[in-house]
């Protein structure tokens, strides 16, 4: 079952149970699908890219999300965190601490990494190895902590 069709039936249940919240997620999941679809590439929307978007659209849940923490908005904040966890139902369960850890132990070895200065090639190897099951945030991050 495709996202699109995972999204039309959450709609429907979500308007079944008149839940707000769901349904202004699902829409502008719905509405991301869409702007991908008629964006004239002319390619099918493959499961990466629905990855892609769906991480897009919870990373800039996120960035909302503090911006209203610091300015005390607590309405708008609350609004956002209900919007993250509905997103987060149709992402992939992302990586453990320790999970990541190997992951990069692992990539580092393959590329052949040895120093800070090697960052560049881990970074771009883990990207694409870890995409949807970790952000790049903390894959950077560890990437630091590991080559240091």
């Amino acid at each position: 079952m495709s996202l699109e069709q995972k999204v039309m039936e959450e709609l429907k249940n979500a308007m079944r149970a008149k839940d707000e919240a769901a349904l202004r997620t699902l829409r502008a999941i719905k509405s991301a699908i869409l702007l991908e679809k008629t964006s004239g590439s002319g390619t099918e929307i493959t499961e990466a890219d629905e990855m892609k978007m769906l991480q897009k659209l919870a990373k800039q849940r996120r960035d909302s999300l503090d911006i209203f923490k610091q300015q005390n908005r607590e309405d708008l904040a609350s609004k956002e965190e209900e919007e993250i966890a509905i997103i987060e139902k149709f992402l992939p369960q992302p990586l453990s601490d320790e999970e990541l850890t190997a992951a990069l132990k692992s990539i580092i070895e393959k590329v052949g990494a040895s120093s800070p200065a090697d960052m560049g090639k881990v970074m771009g190897a883990a990207t694409k190895e870890l995409a949807g099951k970790a952000d790049g945030k903390s894959i950077s991050q560890k990437v630091k902590e590991l080559l240091s």
